[in-house]
């Protein structure tokens, strides 16, 4: 059973800094990738950013630029950088895993609460 466990949220100004990690237990599987989502109050979860086992990353619009998605597979663990923080940024974060082409395989991390005051 993979387990997805994150850390690194809390309170930071406008402008500021961030970096989220995730760590993963157990083994996701060949083709994999990690990824992560946010949700703010009364919004749907959102994709932020994505990363193969490789290293190619995809992020969403509003996280071009300001966003850094990046992962030690050695330790099993992906982190996103997270800079120039906007009070939109504002929501929990979850960590994702999967595999390429098999929906059914997905896990989620419990979500960390990322803040940002203005």
């Amino acid at each position: 059973q993979v387990q997805l466990v994150e850390s690194g949220g809390g309170l930071v100004q406008a402008g500021g800094s961030l970096r989220l990690s995730c760590a993963a237990s157990g083994i996701i599987g060949s083709d994999s990738y990690m990824a992560w989502y946010r949700q703010a109050p009364g919004k749907q979860r959102e994709l932020v950013a994505t990363i193969s086992t490789g290293g190619k990353t995809t992020y969403a619009d509003s996280a071009k630029g300001r966003f850094t998605i990046s992962r030690d597979n050695a330790k099993n663990t992906v982190f996103l950088q997270m800079n120039s923080l906007k009070p939109e940024d504002a929501a929990v974060y979850y960590c994702y895993a999967g595999r390429v082409g098999i929906p059914s395989v997905r896990y989620w991390g419990q979500g960390t609460q990322v803040t940002v005051s203005s």
